[in-house]
């Protein structure tokens, strides 16, 4: 049978176990694929903990596996499905779980993989990725204006500040002091995290800055807040949509397309955006992958290669 590795309750990582699972079918407008790489994101050990999204239901069928970004090739596609075929190479997010030999995909939101995007950087790029690229977009700003991340160094901070400069735009990327370096090759003025930072931001750029894309969520949120003279500048994927709304600002909005995946796929292969996979770890270490993500310290894109 194929393996996955799930959580079989909410809680700890004690929670979690690689198990045997049957072979998911496709449903209508579903796409099976057999999984080459899954993207790491913070959101997988939240809902394992027990976070729910807005307007999901508070019942959970476990076990529930992992994951929510992969890539791979179709095995079969669903009901009322057109544009994919077995065989294809392709990247999206997982209808159930994604850190397995086998996932379901919407195709609404899965995207052809060019040949020379690799697996494991395509499985980057549908949470991650997809939403920096959301935000910045949402964001519109001018070219020529600066927009500060805070949580620069993860993998959505990441990939805003190259996405960002891929708009013509100047970026600041809060982050912590061991990840100057990373930030700083990415483009990006670092400026040290932690409290009274805004007095930093205002030093490293003179000229203020015209847009914050916040990925932390308060204390950060609010005070980056007091950056802006235009608050409609501020968003967060970090914080709940009432806590940006009462500063004036909002949280993303996703666009959960494939459009999105293609073009992400475009900036990829044109060099602006390198998805900066740091480590890679097979199926059976997807526990020590995860941990990786949750113990916060990870820099750039952790992710689950299953074998071919």
């Amino acid at each position: 049978m194929p393996k996955a590795y799930v959580y079989t309750r909410h809680g700890g990582p004690d929670t979690e176990a690689l198990v045997d699972v049957e072979r998911p079918r496709p449903g209508a407008g579903q796409i099976l694929v057999a999984v080459r790489a899954a993207g790491v994101n913070p959101v997988d050990w939240k809902l394992r903990g027990g976070y729910r999204r807005p307007g999901e239901s508070e019942k959970t069928a476990f076990p529930v596996v992992l994951g929510g970004e992969v890539s791979g090739v179709v095995e079969e596609t669903g009901e009322g499905v057109t544009g994919f075929a077995v065989g294809d190479e392709v990247f999206g997010n997982t209808v159930a779980g994604g850190y397995a030999e086998y996932a379901l995909l919407p195709a609404a939101v899965t995207a052809r993989k060019p040949a020379d995007l690799s697996f494991t950087d395509a499985a980057t790029l549908p949470i991650a990725a997809a939403t920096a690229y959301d935000g910045v977009r949402q964001l519109d700003l001018p070219a020529g204006a600066t927009l500060l991340v805070t949580g620069a160094g993860g993998g959505v901070g990441a990939a805003a500040l190259q996405i960002a400069r891929a708009f013509g735009l100047r970026t600041v990327g809060l982050a912590s002091e061991g990840k100057k370096d990373f930030v700083e090759a990415l483009g990006a003025v670092h400026v040290p995290s932690g409290p009274g930072f805004a007095k930093r931001v205002r030093a490293a750029a003179p000229d203020g800055v015209d847009g914050v894309y916040d990925l932390v969520g308060d204390p950060v949120l609010t005070e980056a807040a007091t950056l802006l003279t235009d608050r409609s500048k501020l968003i967060t994927a970090g914080a709940p949509p009432q806590t940006v709304a009462d500063l004036g600002g909002s949280r993303v909005e996703r666009a959960r397309t494939s459009a999105v995946l293609d073009e992400l796929a475009r900036l990829v292969l044109a060099g602006e955006l390198d998805p900066h996979v740091t480590q890679t770890f097979p199926l059976a270490q997807a526990g020590e992958a995860l941990r990786t993500v949750e113990d916060g310290h990870a820099r750039g894109k952790i992710v689950v290669e299953v074998a071919g």
